[in-house]
C-alpha cells in the first residue's frame, strides 16, 4: 500500500506475501491468550524508578551499553541508536552441548564450548533508517522505564520529534520495538533479522545444534500511513507515520531429562512465527498496556526510598550520577535505591517460567560468554536469588526450584555412575556413593562441567528451603523434599571421623575437598562444606516435622549432626578457620568468603551473644582481612556479610563500591549499570550477580530476619538515616513489613502476616512479640529511643 491509497483505520500488515509466509499454522498453545486491560497504568517518573541517559548505545559495546528486556525466557539488548536500532536477542535455553557425561583422565568433567555447551544468541535484529542518523538529530534522551518495564529514547529531527519504545511482553512471548512521532513526520527504513550461527538473514529462520536442539526466529512488522512489506530477505518501511516491529523465538527445550530435555514434536520455527503473527493482530499500545499490567504486578509488590538526592545530582543522567557518586563523594541515595530497583527490573525481565539466570542473566553480546554464561554453584547462581524473596519477588525464584528439580535425575545418575571414579580426587574414601551432587559449573542438560563440588548439593538445598523460610508454601517443601532427601543421602555417605582439634574426641568431617575456589585441593574438614551441611541436616529435620515424614531417618541425621566438627578460631591469625588447621594456607584477600557460609548466608553465626564472643570475633576479623575491594559479586557478598555483623558504615561503603564507574574493564558498574567483572589487564566482562547480590544486602541493611525474630534497621549507614521508607519487604517466618524512618529511628513500623503468626519484633534493644493470623496486620509503635 502506497501513501497515496487510503490508509487503513489502524495500521496495515504485512503484505500478502509475509501473510502467507505465517499463515496455515496450528493455533497457538503454549499458554491461553493474555487477558487484555482496559487501561494502562502511568509510570512513576522519579529518579528511584527511571533512568535515562543523553547517548545511544555503541553496538561494538552492547553488553555495557545496551538496555536490557526481558520475558524472563526471551531477552534482548537493545541499542536505541536513531538512525539503527539493534537488538541482540537470546532465548534462556539456547544452548550448545549436552550431558558431558564422559570425564576427563583427572576423574573431572570436561568444560567446553561443544561437550559440555555455552549459553548462545538467538538473533539479531537491525531497524535501519537512514535519514535519521545521530548527526543529524536533537534533544536525543534514552529512558529505562523500571515501573513500565520499557526501554524508549526520543529525539528532534526538522521539527519532528520522534519516540520509540521497546519491550518484552512475557503475555505476549514477543519483543516489541515501536516507532511513533508528533509533528507530521515519516518513517522509511528496512528490518532485517539474522541468525548467529551461519543463518542468512531472513523474516524467519530455524536450525539446530549438533545436540539435537532445535531452534527458530521470526520477525514481521505493520505500520500505518505508509507501506511495510517483505523484499527478499529483509522487511521494508515507506512513508509510514508510525510502525511497529514484533520479533519472536525460540527452542525445543524441554525440563524433562527422560526426554533428553527436548521435545520432539515441538518446531520452533513455526511456534515463533505462530507467536509474531497473533501479537501482530493486535495495535501496539494494546501489547504494551498487556506487558505494563503484568510487569507491575511484581514490581509494585514492593518499594524502596532511602532518601533524597542534592539538585546537583538530579540534574544529571543516570551515567553522569554514577560519575560523580564515585568522584564527587557525596552520597545519592536516589541513585542507590534505583541500584536496587534495577536489580528487581532483571529479575522480573530475566527469570520467569524458563531456566534460571546463570552468570550473564539472559543477556549476552556474542556466543562465547566467559565461563559459558553457566550455572556456577559456589556462589553464583545462589547470590543471583538470594534477593528475589528479600525484594518481593519469590515468584521468581520459581525458576531456580524448577531448573533444580528437572535436573535431579541427571544429577543423581551421573553422581551413582561417576562421582566414585577412582581418579576423582573428591570421591568418597568409604567406597560408597548415595545421593545426588554436582560440580561447579552445571548446564541445563543434566551436564556438570567444571570440578566436582561436593558441597554444592548442601548449598543449592539450602537456598531452596530459605525460600520455603519466606514463603511458608508447604507445596514448595513438598517439591523440594526429593533433593533435600537425595543431598542429606550423599553426605550420610561421605562423612568420616576424625579426631577433634580440641581433643574432645571424634568428629565427623567433610572427605577431601576444596574450599572454593582457594588453597589445598584436596583438604578434609573445610569450614565450607561443614557449615552447609549442618544447616543441611537442620533443614532436612525441619522439612521432615514439617510434612510428617521420614522421621526415623531424620533422628538418625539429627545425631549425625549433634557429631560435626565446626570449626574454631585460629591462635595464629585470629581469624575463623578455613581449613582445620591453624595456618593460612591461601590468599588473605580472596575473593570468595567460602568460610563465612555459616555468618551469610547461614545463621549460626550471629553477633546477638547466642554464638560464642571469640567465634564472632574470628569471623569479623577474617572478614576485615579479606578485605573491601574485590569484584562486584565479591563486594555484595562482604556488604551482606558485615550487616549481619551490624556494621552499617562498612556494608554501605561495599555496596558505594560497587556502584564506581568502571572504565577500561575495571571492576564497577558500566555504561548500562550492569556489572563489570575485570578478568584482564583492560579486559572487563559483564556478571550478572552483583547487579543481584548488591539488593539483597541494601535489603538486608534495613532489616534482618531469620524465622520467628525481625529486626529492623541493624545496618543503616549515615547517608540513608535522615528519612527513608521501605514498603513489601518480605521476612522470614512469613511476614512482610513496610517501614519508615527519620534520624536513624523507626518512625511506623506495619507487620502483615503472610502465613507466619508469631515472631519478635526489635530494635536498639527494644523488642516487641507479634502474634497474628494469616492475613492480619498490625501497626507498632514505641520503637524510636
Amino acid at each position: 500500500m502506497t501513501s497515496s491509497t487510503p490508509e487503513p483505520a489502524r495500521r496495515t500488515l504485512l503484505t500478502l506475501a509475509a501473510t502467507a509466509a505465517l499463515a496455515g499454522l496450528p493455533a497457538f498453545t503454549a499458554f491461553a491468550a493474555p487477558a487484555r486491560p482496559a487501561d494502562e497504568p502511568a509510570g512513576r517518573t522519579d529518579a528511584r524508578h527511571l533512568l535515562w541517559w543523553r547517548a545511544p548505545g555503541d553496538a561494538h559495546s552492547l553488553i555495557e551499553q545496551g538496555l536490557p528486556v526481558g520475558t524472563g525466557r526471551l531477552g534482548a539488548l537493545a541499542s536505541n541508536d536513531p538512525g539503527r536500532e539493534l537488538l541482540l536477542i537470546t532465548d534462556a535455553t539456547m544452548w550448545t552441548g549436552g550431558l558431558n557425561d564422559t570425564l576427563d583422565a583427572d576423574g573431572q568433567f570436561p568444560y567446553g564450548r561443544d561437550d559440555f555447551g555455552s549459553l548462545t544468541l538467538l538473533a539479531r535484529l537491525t531497524v535501519d533508517l537512514p535519514d535519521h542518523d545521530l548527526g543529524s538529530v536533537t534533544g536525543y534522551r534514552r529512558t529505562l522505564d523500571l515501573d513500565r518495564g520499557v526501554v524508549g529514547c526520543t529525539y528532534d529531527q526538522g521539527g519532528v520529534t520522534y519516540r520509540r519504545e521497546v519491550f518484552a511482553s512475557r503475555p505476549d512471548d514477543v519483543i516489541v520495538v515501536h516507532f511513533t512521532q508528533s509533528g507530521g513526520g515519516r518513517y522509511t527504513g528496512t528490518v532485517t533479522l539474522e541468525g548467529t550461527h551461519g543463518e542468512d538473514p531472513a523474516p524467519s529462520f530455524g536450525a539446530s545444534f549438533p545436540g539435537g536442539l532445535r531452534y527458530g526466529a521470526a520477525v514481521t512488522a505493520y505500520g500505518s500511513g505508509g507501506r511495510v512489506r517483505v523484499r527478499g530477505d529483509r522487511i521494508d518501511v515507506a512513508g509510514c507515520r508510525e510502525f511497529t516491529v514484533v520479533v519472536g523465538g525460540g527452542t525445543n527445550y524441554a525440563p524433562d531429562a527422560a526426554a533428553g530435555y527436548r521435545d520432539p514434536s515441538l518446531d520452533p520455527l513455526k511456534l515463533a512465527r505462530t507467536k509474531v503473527r497473533d501479537a501482530a493482530a493486535h495495535p501496539a499500545k494494546v501489547l504494551r498496556r498487556t506487558h505494563v499490567a503484568d510487569h507491575q504486578a511484581l514490581y509494585r509488590r514492593f518499594d524502596l526510598d532511602l532518601g533524597t538526592s542534592t539538585a546537583r545530582s538530579r540534574a544529571l543522567d543516570t551515567w553522569e550520577r554514577v560519575s560523580l557518586r564515585h568522584t564527587g563523594g557525596e552520597p545519592d541515595p536516589e541513585l542507590e535505591a534505583a541500584y536496587v530497583h534495577f536489580g528487581r527490573y532483571l529479575m522480573i525481565a530475566g527469570s520467569r517460567g524458563s531456566l534460571p539466570m546463570g552468570l550473564q542473566g539472559l543477556w549476552l553480546d556474542g556466543n562465547d560468554p566467559d565461563w559459558m554464561g553457566d550455572y556456577h554453584t559456589d556462589i553464583n547462581i545462589q547470590m543471583n536469588y538470594w534477593m528475589a524473596d528479600r525484594t518481593g519477588l519469590s515468584p521468581c525464584f520459581d525458576a531456580l526450584t524448577d531448573y533444580c528439580l528437572a535436573q535431579l535425575p541427571a544429577w543423581t545418575d551421573l553422581t551413582h555412575r561417576l562421582f566414585g571414579d577412582p581418579r576423582n580426587r573428591y570421591r568418597n574414601s568409604s567406597g560408597k556413593t548415595a545421593g545426588w551432587t554436582v560440580a561447579i559449573s552445571t548446564n541445563p542438560h543434566g551436564g556438570n562441567g567444571w570440578w566436582w563440588h561436593p558441597a554444592g548439593n548442601a548449598w543449592l538445598c539450602n537456598t531452596l528451603f530459605e525460600h520455603y523460610e519466606y514463603t511458608l508454601s508447604r507445596t514448595h517443601l513438598e517439591r523440594i523434599h526429593p533433593l533435600l532427601r537425595g543431598a542429606v543421602d550423599f553426605w550420610e555417605a561421605r562423612l568420616v571421623t576424625a579426631d577433634a582439634p580440641d581433643g574432645t574426641g571424634e568428629v565427623l568431617i567433610a572427605d577431601s575437598d576444596w574450599s572454593p575456589e582457594h588453597g589445598p585441593l584436596d583438604a578434609k574438614g573445610i569450614t565450607y562444606a561443614q557449615e552447609l551441611v549442618w544447616t543441611l541436616f537442620g533443614n532436612y529435620a525441619r522439612a521432615a516435622e514439617e510434612l510428617g515424614r521420614d522421621h526415623e531417618h531424620a533422628g538418625r541425621i539429627a545425631r549425625l549432626r549433634e557429631k560435626l566438627y565446626l570449626p574454631g578460631v585460629s591462635p595464629k591469625t585470629g581469624w575463623l578457620q578455613e581449613w582445620m588447621s591453624p595456618e593460612n594456607l591461601g590468599e588473605t584477600t580472596h575473593r570468595h568468603l567460602s568460610p563465612l557460609v555459616g555468618l551469610f548466608p547461614g545463621d549460626r553465626i550471629r553477633p546477638d551473644g547466642s554464638t560464642p564472643k571469640e567465634i564472632v570475633e574470628g569471623a569479623t576479623a577474617l572478614l576485615t582481612a579479606r578485605g573491601t575491594e574485590s569484584f562486584g559479586w565479591a563486594n555484595a557478598w562482604r556488604a551482606l556479610c558485615w550487616a549481619r555483623l551490624k556494621n552499617a558504615e562498612k556494608a554501605y561503603q561495599l555496596v558505594v563500591n560497587n556502584l564506581r564507574p568502571s572504565t577500561g574493564g575495571a571492576n564497577g558498574t558500566a555504561f548500562n549499570l550492569f556489572d563489570i567483572y575485570q578478568t584482564g589487564p583492560g579486559r572487563g566482562i559483564f556478571q550478572i550477580d552483583a547487579n543481584l547480590g548488591t539488593p539483597a544486602a541494601v535489603s538486608e541493611m534495613v532489616l534482618y530476619s531469620r524465622p520467628g525474630h525481625l529486626e529492623l534497621l541493624p545496618a543503616l549507614p549515615a547517608a540513608w538515616s535522615s528519612a527513608g521508607s521501605v514498603s513489601g519487604l518480605p521476612a522470614r517466618g512469613g511476614f512482610t513489613v513496610d517501614l519508615a524512618w527519620r534520624d536513624g529511628e523507626p518512625t511506623s513500623v506495619r507487620i502483615r502476616s503472610t502465613g507466619g503468626r508469631r515472631t519478635t519484633v526489635a530494635h536498639a534493644g527494644t523488642s516487641r512479640t507479634v502474634a497474628l493470623k494469616p492475613g492480619e496486620s498490625v501497626t507498632l509503635n514505641g520503637f524510636a529511643r
